[in-house]
């Protein structure tokens, strides 16, 4: 059997020797064997699986759920197959991102109207990762991201159509002039938490989660931008910090 020491397999596939320690102690990527010197060699089998591996990060999937789909059994060529199909999946998803995005230039030169959502229907998500997970830690983001991979398409868009939904409620409730202490509009940030927390993976937002997520529906003119602006959000996020106090220890 061929095997390859730990400074070759860096050097082939550009990743740290630190990284695959790493891939290691998480029981992502075992060493066919330890030298008694402590070198690390891989075998067929480990670049077989080495490679399913960076298919599966090239797609951004989180290191928990690319170790949940790897199967031992699977060759070389099983996960270049593999890997082949994604990068299909990933072409045909680029297609559509390019007719959203002309259709969305199109609209803006005849001048129609277009909702915050068209606006930004066409964006790479990804782009907030480095945000979210400097915000809510990286755990909020690989909740999210599993999530986000265990949809369908169908699953997805009724899942960005409740998004559209519970934020244009509140926006209407803002709109209208309702007292953010209001039933309704404790009803409606109820609503809005429970959204939260289904998009936070299941993770329900504390107190102090939840109150800053209100801040920055003013501070951030994107979100802001949800609600019709900053007067909006401020009243929405008054009516957020009213149900945190009557609800959140």
């Amino acid at each position: 059997m061929t095997e390859w020491p730990i400074r070759d397999l860096a050097k082939a596939t550009g990743l740290t020797s630190r990284t695959l320690r790493h891939y290691e102690q998480i029981g992502l990527l075992l060493p066919s064997r330890v030298a008694s010197n402590g070198y690390r060699f891989y075998g067929d089998a480990e670049i077989s699986r080495l490679y399913r591996i960076l298919s599966l990060r090239a797609l951004d999937l989180p290191l928990a759920t690319i170790h949940g789909a790897l199967d031992e059994k699977t060759s070389l060529a099983d996960a270049i197959e593999t890997h082949l199909g994604l990068l299909e999946d990933r072409r045909d998803r680029t297609i559509e991102q390019i007719t959203l995005v002309r259709n969305t230039l199109d609209a803006v030169k005849e001048g129609s109207s277009l909702s915050i959502e068209d606006v930004f229907a066409g964006t790479d998500q990804s782009q907030f990762e480095s945000e979210v997970r400097a915000r809510w830690g990286d755990e909020a983001w690989e909740r999210s991201t599993v999530r986000l991979a265990g949809m369908t398409d169908e699953q997805r868009e009724s899942d960005s159509q409740r998004s559209r939904d519970v934020n244009a409620a509140l926006r209407a409730a803002a709109e209208d002039g309702e007292d953010p202490r209001s039933s309704r509009f404790q009803r409606l940030v109820a609503d809005h938490h429970q959204w939260v927390a289904e998009f936070w993976g299941g993770r329900e937002p504390d107190r102090e989660g939840y109150t800053g997520l209100s801040e920055l529906y003013v501070a951030d003119p994107r979100f802001a931008a949800n609600y019709g602006g900053e007067n909006n959000a401020e009243v929405v996020r008054e009516a957020m910090q009213v149900w945190v106090r009557a609800n959140l220890e």
